[in-house]
C-alpha cells in the first residue's frame, strides 16, 4: 500500500494541476515525530504562485482534499499533515514482510548486470592490519546490497602481489633474511625486513637501485626472484584467508597484479596504436590535459610497469570477461585523483565499460588519531583485534547470560559483528578513530544492540510458542507500535537507496532505527497478553525479526537467535 502515492494523488487533485506529481513528491517531508503526522506537505513554495499566505493555502487545501484514504488530514501552520490509516497500513506492511520473508525489499533493478568489485586487495608479505578492514567489509556489504537489487556482483580480491615493493622485500631478505626465521613466522619476519629497508634507505639510496634491479629481474622471469616471490605470496595468502574466514568474507576471484603481468604488452601496444603514448623525460605517458589532469605515467624510463599499467590491463580483462554494468573500485579516498586518471586513460582508449568505472572511496581508519602504516612499523593486526573483540564479547555474555548455549559461537558472531557494524554504521567517506570498547557496547548505536533486538524478537516468539504466524488480518492499532510499522515499511526504499549511493551506512542506520523503535514498543506494550490482538502483535514481532536479520546480513553481520 503506497501511502506516499495516495498523498501525491490527493494533493494533485486538490491543486488542480498547479503542481505536477513529481514536484509534489519532491516537496513532501516526514514529520520529526508521529504525533505530528506521517507525511507533511509544506506550502511555502506555493505562496508566490497563488499569491496567498502559506497558512491560508494549507487551510484551503485541507477543505478541498479528499481525506477518505487517511485517518485524518490536519493543518499545522503552513503545513498540511497526513495521518495514515493505521489499521490498513499495518496490515498491508506486515503482509508484505511475512509473505516475502528474507526476500522482502528485493528488486530486479539490476537486471542481472555483472559488477566486478575491486576490494580488500592487501599487499603480499604484509599482515592484514586494521587499515585493510574498510575495503574488505565495505566491498562485501556493497556486493550483498547489489545482489538484493538484482545485480550479479563479482568480488575480486585484487592482491598487491607485484610491483617495486617486491624488489625492496627481496633486497631486504637477501641482506638480512634467514630462511628458517621466515618459515617459523613468515609475515612478521617479512614485515620486519620491509620496515628495516625503509629505515636504512634514508642514508643508503643505493638500496633503492638494488630493489629496482630485483624487481626488473622478477618481471623478466629470473628463477631466484620468482621463487622468493611465490614463497612470500603463498605464506601471505594462508594468513589472509584465516582473517577472511573470521570475517565471513569470500571472494569470486583472487586475480592479483601478477595475473596481469603477461598482459601489459598488449596494453602498451593498444596505447601506441591509438597514438596515446608520448615520451616525457625518457618515460612513456598519456596526456590527460583535456581532462584537466596530469599526464598518466605508463612506463618508467627503464621500461618498468607501474600500478596504472597493470590496472589498465585489469580493466581491459574485466571489460572482455564480464561486460560490466558497473565497475567498482572500493579503495581509500586518498586515491581519488589516481582513479580519475585511470578512468580518463580508459576513456581515451575507447574501452566500452570505461564510463561505468566508479571509484568507491572511503575515509581513513585511525587509532588514537594516528594513521596506520606498514612502512613506518605502525601496525595494528586485524586478526588480533578480531580475537580480542570475540574474547570481550564472551566475557560480556558470561556476565549477562552465563547459561547461554553455544556461548563460543555467539561470542564469535557478536565480537566479529561488532567490528564490522562499527565500521559500516559510518558514512564510508568519513574517517574513523577506532575504539574497540565503544564497538562492543550493548546499548547505543552498535552491532550488539541491533543483534540483541533480533534475539529479543526471537525470544518473544519462543515464549509465545506460536508455530504458525500468518499475514491475515494483522491490524496493529497500538500507538506504541506505529513507528515500528512505518520503519518496516521503509525497508525496500532503504535497500534501493543503499544501492544507488553504494552506501552500507544507509542499511546500518536503518537497522539501528528499526531496533530502537522495536525496543521502545517492547518496553511499553504487553506483547504476550492473551487477547484478540495477540496474533497481530506476534506478526509484528516476527516481521521485525525478519527485517533486522536481513539488514544485518546485508552488512555481513550474523544475527544470533539468543544472546
Amino acid at each position: 500500500m503506497d501511502y506516499k502515492q495516495k498523498v501525491i494523488t490527493a494533493l494533485a487533485n486538490a491543486l488542480d494541476g498547479q503542481l505536477s506529481a513529481e514536484e509534489i513528491a519532491l516537496k513532501l517531508e516526514k514529520p520529526k515525530t508521529s504525533d505530528l503526522g506521517d507525511m507533511a506537505f509544506p506550502t511555502f513554495a506555493l505562496a508566490k504562485l497563488l499569491h496567498r499566505a502559506p497558512q491560508q493555502i494549507a487551510q484551503d487545501l485541507a477543505e478541498k482534499i479528499d481525506s477518505s484514504d487517511f485517518e485524518r488530514v490536519v493543518v499545522a501552520g503552513p503545513y498540511l499533515n497526513f495521518f495514515f490509516d493505521k489499521g490498513q497500513y499495518s496490515a498491508a506492511t506486515l503482509e508484505n514482510v511475512l509473505n516475502a520473508g528474507a526476500a522482502y525489499g528485493q528488486n530486479d533493478d539490476g537486471n542481472g548486470g555483472k559488477v566486478p568489485i575491486d576490494m580488500s586487495s592487501p599487499n603480499i608479505a604484509k599482515p592484514m592490519s586494521m587499515g585493510h578492514l574498510r575495503s574488505t567489509v565495505i566491498g562485501n556489504s556493497i556486493a550483498e546490497i547489489l545482489t538484493k537489487n538484482g545485480y550479479a556482483p563479482i568480488k575480486d580480491n585484487h592482491l598487491g602481489d607485484w610491483g617495486t615493493q617486491f624488489g625492496k622485500l627481496i633486497t631486504a631478505y637477501k641482506l638480512w633474511g634467514n630462511e628458517a626465521d621466515v618459515k617459523a613466522d613468515p609475515i612478521n619476519k617479512l614485515v620486519e625486513y620491509y620496515v628495516r629497508f625503509h629505515k636504512e634507505d634514508v642514508d643508503k639510496p643505493e638500496l633503492d637501485d638494488e630493489a629496482r634491479e630485483w624487481f626488473r629481474k622478477l618481471e623478466n622471469g629470473d628463477p631466484e626472484a620468482h621463487r622468493l616471490w611465490k614463497w612470500f605470496r603463498e605464506a601471505s595468502l594462508e594468513e589472509f584467508n584465516d582473517v577472511y574466514k573470521k570475517l565471513g568474507v569470500t571472494f569470486d576471484t583472487y586475480n592479483g597484479e601478477a595475473f596481469y603481468n603477461d598482459k601489459l604488452e598488449e596494453v602498451v601496444q593498444i596505447l601506441k596504436d591509438k597514438h596515446l603514448l608520448v615520451e616525457s623525460q625518457g618515460a612513456q605517458v598519456v596526456d590527460l590535459s583535456k581532462y584537466n589532469l596530469n599526464p598518466a605515467l605508463i612506463l618508467k624510463s627503464d621500461g618498468a610497469s607501474l600500478y596504472i599499467t597493470r590496472d589498465i590491463a585489469t580493466a581491459l580483462y574485466r571489460d572482455r570477461e564480464y561486460a560490466p554494468a558497473k565497475n567498482l573500485y572500493v579503495v581509500g579516498s586518498e586515491q581519488t585523483y589516481y582513479f580519475q586518471q585511470l578512468k580518463a586513460v580508459l576513456l581515451e582508449m575507447g574501452l566500452k565499460s570505461a564510463p561505468n568505472l566508479q571509484h568507491v572511496p572511503f575515509g581513513l581508519i585511525t587509532v588514537d588519531g594516528k594513521k596506520l602504516s606498514t612502512r613506518s612499523g605502525r601496525i595494528i593486526l586485524l586478526a588480533k583485534v578480531l580475537e580480542e573483540s570475540v574474547e570481550l564479547a564472551e566475557k560480556e555474555i558470561n556476565e549477562k547470560n552465563p547459561d547461554l548455549a553455544n556461548k563460543s559461537a555467539v561470542a564469535q558472531q557478536v565480537g566479529v559483528g561488532a567490528i564490522v557494524f562499527g565500521d559500516l554504521k559510518n558514512e564510508r567517506t568519513n574517517n574513523i578513530d577506532f575504539v574497540l570498547a565503544d564497538q562492543l557496547k550493548f546499548e547505543g548505536e552498535t552491532g550488539p544492540y541491533v543483534q540483541y533486538a533480533h534475539a529479543r524478537a526471537e525470544s518473544i516468539l519462543r515464549k509465545a510458542k506460536a508455530t504458525t504466524i500468518t499475514a491475515d488480518a494483522n491490524q496493529v492499532t497500538d500507538p506504541e507500535a506505529w513507528d515500528t510499522i512505518k520503519a518496516l515499511a521503509d525497508f525496500p526504499a532503504m535497500v534501493k537507496m543503499a544501492c544507488d549511493e553504494l552506501e552500507p551506512s544507509v542499511i546500518a542506520k536503518y537497522a539501528i532505527r528499526l531496533s530502537k523503535t522495536f525496543n521502545k514498543y517492547y518496553a511499553h506494550s504487553k506483547i504476550l497478553a492473551d487477547d484478540a490482538g495477540l496474533p497481530a502483535r506476534l506478526a509484528l514481532v516476527k516481521s521485525v525479526s525478519i527485517v533486522v536479520k536481513e539488514s544485518l546480513r546485508l552488512l555481513g553481520v550474523k544475527a544470533p537467535d539468543e544472546m
